[in-house]
């Protein structure tokens, strides 16, 4: 089980480090380390750094950072940086209407299956409940990746029945390795 997380807002000198973290969970052959990887549906990048500056600084945008042990405030705040890269992050979205989506969700490979994903959605829960008064998480997954919806819906998420588009041929979200992606939308209320 993971050893208890220390989290808080991303800056805009995380940029590099929230990129290549989600970068080592989804794309590249790193990735194939975890069980997250979507190497073998979409290859480029996942994520570039004008994309995490742009998620960081949106208006009802809020991406966490995560590290493993506690006092992580007390460091960043004496040394301006934070001691080592961050194991986890999530971003999150005010949609309004008491509707939160949930995405770019990514646990560093090598550490994936050990509890690290259930604290970083308990936390990002929390957030988007006292920040923006949510009472539903939304997110999108690609259809294919069965292991990963299951993976949600053992932590309360349920399909919808909708469905929405792959973007095809916008090469920054990457280059498709199937004709037939498209991503199937899931919910959870919140207590």
């Amino acid at each position: 089980m993971a050893d208890a997380l220390t989290w808080r807002e991303a800056q805009a000198d995380d940029v590099s480090a929230f990129v290549a973290l989600v970068e080592s969970a989804y794309r590249g052959e790193d990735s194939r380390a975890g069980w997250t990887t979507e190497a073998d549906l979409l290859a480029g990048q996942r994520l570039d750094e004008a994309m995490g500056r742009d998620m960081i600084d949106a208006a009802g945008s809020l991406v966490l950072l995560f590290w493993q042990g506690e006092g992580i405030e007390a460091v960043t705040a004496s040394t301006g940086r934070a001691p080592a890269p961050p194991v986890a992050c999530v971003q999150l979205e005010d949609r309004g209407d008491g509707v939160a989506y949930f995405g770019t969700f990514a646990v560093f490979p090598q550490q994936q299956g050990g509890g690290i994903g259930s604290l970083v959605m308990a936390a990002a829960e929390q957030a988007v409940g006292d920040r923006w008064g949510a009472t539903t998480l939304r997110m999108t997954v690609i259809r294919q990746r069965s292991e990963l919806i299951a993976y949600y819906e053992r932590r309360g998420f349920a399909l919808t029945g909708e469905t929405e588009p792959f973007p095809y041929g916008q090469e920054q979200f990457g280059r498709p390795q199937r004709k037939d992606l498209e991503f199937v939308v899931l919910e959870k209320q919140l207590d």
